[in-house]
């Protein structure tokens, strides 16, 4: 992996009151491992530099390779106790659908909340579909990812034995996320400062204020 070109050696330069000319002494400096940083665009596998998902005209560009209208999209979170998290989800997935266009799309909570993955899987068959896209809302890849939403989604299919489906990635380090994130940290600022009201996500909560 190549790094960020940082010198081994570097000069430093003084002068002394009783001379014309500047003392030049050379040391030599041992780059840090903490500075041995990637050059962009990077090669890491967990970031995808590629910006695919826009048309230009505010709508998905389509995959030949992609859902289809057989296909049934199921975005999970985590689930939570709280009714206002919990119905925040389908929000998004009536986003999600709108914008994407797809047919079938339902959103599904791992735990502690309904519907479950069992009930947003049957409810994808019942609408016709016979392929399932279990679309982890979870930023990166940890246990839930690794083990827990591939158990419950396999219980979940034992119903259905002739509907194949796929796990996708959690939304790990996309370049896009960079631009939600500092989205989210921008209108904090402004709504502390007076200038914007609380976002959905803060509204009612009175979190979003400096302490």
């Amino acid at each position: 992996m190549a790094s960020l070109s940082t010198p081994t050696q570097f000069t430093v330069t003084s002068k002394r009151s009783s001379a014309s000319e500047a003392t030049r002494t050379r040391f030599t400096w041992t780059r840090p491992k903490f500075l041995e940083l990637p050059r962009y665009p990077s090669k890491s596998i967990y970031l995808s530099r590629r910006v695919c998902f826009s048309d230009g005209r505010a709508g998905i560009r389509r995959n030949p390779h992609g859902v289809g209208e057989r296909d049934g999209v199921i975005i999970v979170d985590h689930g939570s106790r709280r009714k206002e998290s919990n119905l925040m989800l389908n929000e998004f997935v009536a986003m999600f659908r709108e914008k994407t266009g797809y047919p079938i799309v339902e959103p599904a909570h791992m735990e502690l909340a309904e519907p479950s993955i069992r009930d947003a899987f049957r409810s994808c068959v019942e609408q016709g579909a016979n392929r399932m896209i279990v679309s982890p809302f979870f930023l990166l890849p940890g246990r839930h990812w690794l083990k827990d939403i591939p158990s419950l989604t396999s219980e979940a299919a034992k119903e259905h034995p002739s509907v194949s489906y796929i796990i996708t990635a959690p939304l790990g380090l996309h370049d896009l996320l960079v631009d939600v994130v500092n989205d989210r940290i921008e209108h904090c600022l402004s709504h502390v400062a007076g200038d914007a009201e609380e976002c959905a996500v803060c509204a009612g909560t009175s979190k979003c204020r400096l302490y």
